[in-house]
């Protein structure tokens, strides 16, 4: 059946591939925003305890998916290798893959661990208001250990979307959000024998989330086939490891960036920090939509060119970009037209509700560029391409956005609402970037990464 999915011996109507991509695109859209609705259900339950706890909470989470997100782009790796794999219509490797995930999310997660340890004394040195330092090493403290949780869900999701089936995956997130939410609930404000505890209880309740979710994709993953190697194989790992360190890097530019604003902001004030935490929890939403069409795009990329159907691939990843364009366009006239119901969902707070409604202004102005530069990373990522969306980030973020933040928010008199027209300039170089260097890929032939799985001898077929 998945052999007719990614076969093109005649090509589609762009109506037939359009529809194929929303069959993966919408699921893993919809799981992608039920990922980050836990961020945002626990920004809300926050802000009915003070903006400086909200305001610390959120920098705690910010912080711990900056590094998390360095780990999880390892582990999307696995994206193009597991979606070439089944285009080639090797089962056995798509496995192996999956199995030196594992091993990977493991050893990554040890040393995310490591680094996090150093969070407290970088929030000091760098100036954030005395009373939200505490606040966020504690909120990171409860979150050390899930960290492999989220790094084996990822590598299970790479999987279960590399093989077609994403719908188990908005299965799961239905769930765990529902857990979520009453987890939040008790842990935060306590209940019967369980004392209230605060920005404790948040981290505690996606701590327990992400592990829920992770064993519900276990046990959706199917028989193994025949042949896979589940021992460490040092060069698969090795091989992963150097498809996905462009990949985590990106990740880590990207999410760097925005956890910097954040620091910035926490110099000014706690309803500063607050109101950008809430903004950008919406905007994470919206994104983790765009993000999930770019997942759908690196699955049929990869097939198409795991298939060595260069024009399917080109065809895909064309199509995603007008969807991914599309959806942010929608989401942008959200923001513009109604900010204030949108903030007092998140907080009760006036100066901080007055703050948000500003920034989502250039919320609704950065969107479809946004939503461009995840649906090309994705894109590029099934064609193989990781380093490019590595490189385009550092340079749109580090060396076009942060000086235009720096010079608008912290030198001028803007604030946090010009450290958000910082990040949105980089978001424009970013997104044109991307989409030009898939067209130009893509005008000539694509060859699959490689030809051999793990544990397996090399294959000379297609070099």
């Amino acid at each position: 059946m998945l052999a007719l999915l990614v076969s093109t011996e005649a090509p589609p109507r762009t109506s037939t591939e359009l529809a194929a991509l929303w069959k993966l695109a919408l699921p893993l859209a919809l799981a992608q925003a039920g990922q980050s609705l836990m961020g945002l259900i626990d920004t809300a339950f926050m802000g009915r305890l003070s903006a400086v706890e909200q305001g610390a909470a959120g920098l705690g989470n910010s912080l711990t998916f900056t590094f998390l997100y360095l780990g999880m782009g390892v582990m999307m790796s696995l994206d193009p290798l597991v979606s070439q794999a089944v285009g080639a219509g090797d089962q056995a490797k798509a496995r192996g893959y999956y199995w030196q995930g594992v091993w990977l999310a493991l050893f990554a997660s040890v040393g995310i661990a490591l680094v996090l340890l150093f969070v407290p004394a970088a929030l000091r040195a760098a100036g954030v208001q005395p009373d939200i330092v505490p606040g966020a090493w504690e909120y990171i403290l409860w979150r050390l250990p899930g960290l492999p949780a989220t790094l084996l869900f990822v590598g299970a999701r790479s999987y279960l979307q590399g093989i077609g089936r994403p719908g188990v995956l908005f299965v799961a997130m239905v769930i765990v959000n529902v857990v979520h939410v009453e987890l939040d609930f008790i842990l935060i404000f306590g209940a019967g024998p369980i004392p209230p505890l605060g920005i404790a209880g948040a981290a505690l309740a996606t701590t327990l989330s992400v592990w829920l979710q992770f064993w519900l994709l276990t046990r959706e993953l199917g028989p193994s086939p025949e042949g896979v190697q589940r021992r460490p194989d040092r060069e698969a790992l090795r091989f992963a490891a150097t498809v996905g360190a462009p990949i985590g890097l990106h990740f880590l530019v990207e999410s760097g960036i925005f956890s910097l604003a954040g620091v910035l902001a926490a110099r000014l004030s706690g309803p500063a920090v607050a109101a950008h935490q809430i903004a950008l929890n919406w905007a994470s939403l919206t994104f983790c939509v765009a993000a999930g069409i770019g997942s759908a795009a690196t699955v049929r990329v990869g097939w198409g060119i795991g298939a060595r159907d260069t024009p399917a691939a080109r065809r895909a990843g064309l199509l995603a970009f007008w969807s991914g364009g599309l959806f942010m366009t929608a989401s942008a006239l959200m923001f513009l037209l109604v900010p204030e119901p949108l903030a007092r969902l998140m907080t009760d707070k006036p100066e901080v509700i007055a703050t948000v409604t500003s920034l989502f202004t250039v919320t609704a102005f950065f969107q479809i560029f946004d939503g461009v530069q995840v649906v090309g990373a994705g894109a590029l990522r099934g064609a193989g391409d990781t380093r490019f969306p590595f490189l385009a980030n550092l340079l749109g973020h580090w060396a076009i956005g942060l000086p235009v933040a720096w010079y608008l928010g912290v030198r001028g008199s803007l604030g946090v609402v010009g450290l958000w027209w910082g990040l949105c300039v980089g978001l424009m170089a970013v997104g044109v970037a991307v989409l030009v260097r898939f067209v130009r890929l893509t005008s000539k032939e694509v060859r699959a990464l490689e030809r051999h799985g793990p544990g397996a001898p090399p294959s000379t077929a297609g070099a």
